[in-house]
């Protein structure tokens, strides 16, 4: 169970156990050759990187490259399309880069400097409303030296730079086949990375061949990958029991992974991986609201809300309570909400309403997405919606829409309190604060901070020893806190269940919780 004191918990996010399973691999066994079927609940959004900053990264981790990633193991970027990338000067603003020989798209044309200038320059240019474009705030020119040498200017000091790069955000494209000025639209994708789309079909499936062109740190352990896209976790799950498919990633229930611990007669042939998680659950207040951009009325819901009984009732011990946007396992981590407001507390909650005049309950419409981050969210919101009205204080209304409905929505400011869920860009505290402020921010819904934007951010991203800027993020959360613009609800673990015969789902996730398809095999004997 999840401690409430704020001592650090040193976890490595990659660092995972295998519940069950064990085997022998071998490349050349025909039966590694067959391709492998991985079945989720989130669909890509998008098939073109500037338009996305969400799950769409599965799809492009895997079929585009960037100029360094995260391989297997590591917490740090190391070059991926690159040969080699550094800052230059002591102050953290000029980033240079120098690409691999020989690299090319899957069209045939070169992977050179003037192609990633290309990328980057069309990100900013589109600039799609809570799109990848904020990532890039720090950056004010790309220039090219020669074919092969890539120096990125940043406006400020910006030590988490590397860091970006490495997000599939950042994905480099091919100049033909993505405009400069506006999306590609076709539904095609051109890539280098270790996989070729040979075809999409949406809300279906994707299939992924291997790239034998490809040139960079990834090593195929199959040959290809079919993605099946299903809309609800008892389908998906199913599919596995039924062996129609041979791996899942996003979309188990808590039930699912109870079931599979325990090993019951149905899914003896069945195993789990699980990861330590830096996932996060979350709702956003909207500002514009009348009654969510009341201070005292988001104050009151963070007095009411219990988290250790929406984990326990719904999440079943699959995920622990969380009182910070920074989860336990990145640095910095505190316990801001539970410091601030202890257990939850209907007498405190009706104090605060009072306090503001506020004595009628208060109408409040809560959204969630039906089909992104699986069917426990609809129940989550049912656990939320109970304990909200059983103060008296609030009339609580639900409403869900599936994934790209709800995205559009929330980017109008159509909710006046949503749910999202957030997979780390990469693992460092300002991945968990940077995103969510600002006027130009991943919610689409503006958050003016200026001590944060202005001064703690700016500061900590001056000090390349990112262990050496505690005090500027624990100041950061003490704000979050005090605004309660986002209230922190759950950190998840994460698992993938497959088939006993299918190996790598230990080596498959990085920092980013993105699965690297290439690292799963078919085990080929016992």
């Amino acid at each position: 169970m999840f401690n409430r004191t704020a001592r650090r918990a040193a976890i490595t996010l990659v660092a995972m156990s295998l519940l069950a399973g064990c085997g022998l691999f071998s490349d050349n066994d025909a039966e590694a050759e067959r391709t492998i079927t991985v079945g989720t609940t989130s669909e890509p959004s998008t098939l073109d990187p500037a338009a996305s900053w969400d799950n769409s990264w599965e799809m492009f981790r895997n079929v585009f490259q960037t100029l360094v990633s995260f391989p297997a193991g590591s917490s740090s970027p190391r070059p991926d399309a690159a040969r080699e990338c550094r800052f230059t000067d002591t102050a953290n603003r000029v980033f240079r880069c120098e690409l691999r020989d020989g690299l090319q798209f899957s069209n045939g044309h070169p992977l050179d400097a003037a192609a990633v200038k290309h990328s980057f320059d069309r990100i900013r240019e589109i600039n799609v409303p809570g799109g990848p474009a904020g990532l890039l705030a720090s950056l004010h020119t790309v220039e090219t030296s020669g074919d092969d040498t890539v120096v990125f200017r940043l406006r400020k000091p910006d030590a988490t730079f590397p860091f970006i790069l490495a997000t599939p955000a950042m994905s480099l494209v091919a100049p033909a086949e993505y405009p400069p000025d506006r999306l590609r639209r076709d539904g095609g994708i051109t890539g280098s990375g270790p996989y070729v789309l040979a075809s999409y079909t949406s809300g279906d499936r994707a299939e992924l061949t291997r790239n034998k062109d490809y040139r960079g740190f990834a090593k195929h352990r199959n040959n290809a990958v079919t993605i099946r896209y299903f809309k609800d976790s008892g389908t998906v799950f199913r599919a596995l029991q039924k062996k129609d498919i041979d791996v899942i990633y996003r979309g188990l229930t808590s039930e699912q992974v109870v079931e599979l611990e325990r090993k019951g007669a149905r899914n003896k042939d069945l195993q789990l991986v699980q990861a330590v998680g830096a996932d996060i659950r979350y709702l956003v207040f909207n500002p514009a609201d009348p009654a969510a951009g009341k201070l005292t009325v988001r104050r009151a819901v963070a007095q009411l809300v219990d988290r250790d009984a929406l984990v326990a009732k719904v999440y079943r011990g699959t995920a622990e309570p969380l009182y910070s946007m920074v989860p336990r396992g990145i640095f910095a981590h505190t316990t801001g909400f539970f410091d601030q407001y202890g257990e939850p507390d209907v007498h405190e909650a009706r104090a605060i309403l009072n306090g503001a005049g506020i004595t009628e309950p208060v109408p409040l419409t809560l959204w969630y997405t039906t089909d992104r981050y699986g069917s426990g969210t609809a129940a989550e919101f049912t656990e939320l919606k109970r304990q909200l009205e059983a103060s008296g204080l609030f009339r609580i209304t639900l409403r869900s829409k599936p994934w790209k409905q709800f995205q559009a929505g929330y980017q109008k400011g159509e909710f006046p309190v949503f749910g999202r869920g957030w997979f780390p860009d990469f693992p460092d505290p300002d991945n968990f604060i940077a995103p969510f402020v600002g006027t130009d921010n991943a919610l689409s819904t503006p958050y003016e901070s200026p001590e944060i934007t202005r001064k703690l951010l700016p500061q900590s991203r001056r000090v390349s020893d990112r262990a050496a800027v505690n005090e500027q993020f624990e100041r950061a959360q003490e704000i979050l806190v005090d605004d309660v613009r986002l209230l922190p609800l759950w950190q998840g673990r994460l698992y993938v269940a497959s088939t006993d015969d299918i190996g790598g789902g230990e080596r498959a996730l990085d920092p980013q919780t993105v699965m690297q398809m290439w690292e799963l095999s078919r085990k080929a004997g016992w």
